[in-house]
């Protein structure tokens, strides 16, 4: 085992969605000469710019971005291989003399990249097509309701509604009877580096007013023009990379199911609920330093603390 006092420092900046990581996140790396690991799962995507707040394209060229724009929104990605190929980007950017930065609001990519996660060959078609049919036949509550009995902490940590993720965790526990959590502590070793975790907070009210005020923003730049290119790509709302906030519910709208306006509110209501899932997720984690950054000075003084604390 490596001693942690010789391990390299990550800094971690974490959150929910639409505090300001990326901000925080670019001005630190100005400072310290480093390179930033996108924590996000959908950012990882081309084409879909706007609604997952990508940096801008003044920001990617000024300061190297890692799992930006690297993949089709056709293409598969987990939190499993962004946790082992993130682990060698950290390698390769500390072989360079550089520091470390992950920004982003995905927690199961946060802790696949700092402890591990189990990725095994845990598949059988027959188990996830009886599932399948199960959901056809009940609904997704019913089988929501048995995951929170087998695998209550994996239960929490997801939306009820989130078909891929549930069916996965209950086909891993129909096959092994364990948990994909047991499995995780039981596999995978953590990382070869110390994280230096630092969290985003502000009171939940004026957080939402700030998702609100974004969703406008989105809209006014564009969004719904980019998801109609993706239409026009061919790209389907069934594919995993747009199951995401602010696409499902533009697909849904173009469509025909919805009124404008109540398009616009169901993503604004549903970024909400995303945010707080966030928080309560990162809360869990007594790693974490929180900050308060209801302001911009709060901001201002979050960059120079962890300057501070990383330069010490």
């Amino acid at each position: 085992m490596v001693d942690s006092s010789n391990k390299k420092r990550v800094i971690f900046i974490v959150g929910p969605t639409a505090i300001g990581k990326t901000a925080v996140a670019m001005e630190i790396a100005h400072h310290l000469d480093a390179e930033i690991i996108s924590a996000d799962s959908r950012q990882i995507y081309k084409y879909l710019d706007i609604g997952t707040a990508k940096p801008n394209v003044e920001d990617l060229q000024q300061i190297k971005h890692w799992f930006v724009n690297e993949l089709e929104p056709d293409e598969p990605f987990s939190a499993g291989r962004f946790g082992a190929r993130g682990r060698e980007v950290i390698k390769d950017i500390h072989a360079r003399g550089k520091v470390a930065i992950v920004a982003g609001g995905s927690g199961l990519y946060i802790r696949a990249l700092i402890d591990g996660f189990f990725e095994g060959d845990v598949k059988d078609e027959r188990v996830r097509e009886a599932l399948r049919k199960r959901i056809e036949l009940e609904g997704m509550d019913s089988l929501y309701r048995d995951l929170e009995k087998v695998d209550p902490e994996g239960a929490k940590k997801i939306h009820p509604n989130d078909q891929q993720r549930i069916l996965r965790l209950m086909e891993i526990y129909l096959i092994t009877k364990k948990t994909l959590s047991q499995l995780q502590k039981n596999m995978t070793p953590p990382a070869d580096f110390d994280p230096v975790m630092y969290g985003m907070i502000m009171p939940r009210e004026m957080l939402y007013q700030r998702i609100n005020k974004r969703v406008d923003a989105m809209i006014e730049n564009g969004l719904m023009a980019e998801v109609a290119n993706l239409q026009v790509m061919g790209y389907l709302p069934s594919q995993n990379a747009l199951k995401t906030v602010g696409y499902r519910e533009l697909f849904e709208y173009f469509e025909g199911d919805r009124r404008f306006e109540d398009m616009v509110d169901e993503i604004k209501k549903n970024t909400r609920r995303y945010a707080k899932r966030q928080i309560t997720w990162f809360k869990a984690d007594t790693r974490i330093t929180w900050f308060d950054v209801s302001n911009k000075d709060d901001s201002l003084a979050l960059v120079k603390q962890i300057l501070d604390n990383y330069r010490d």
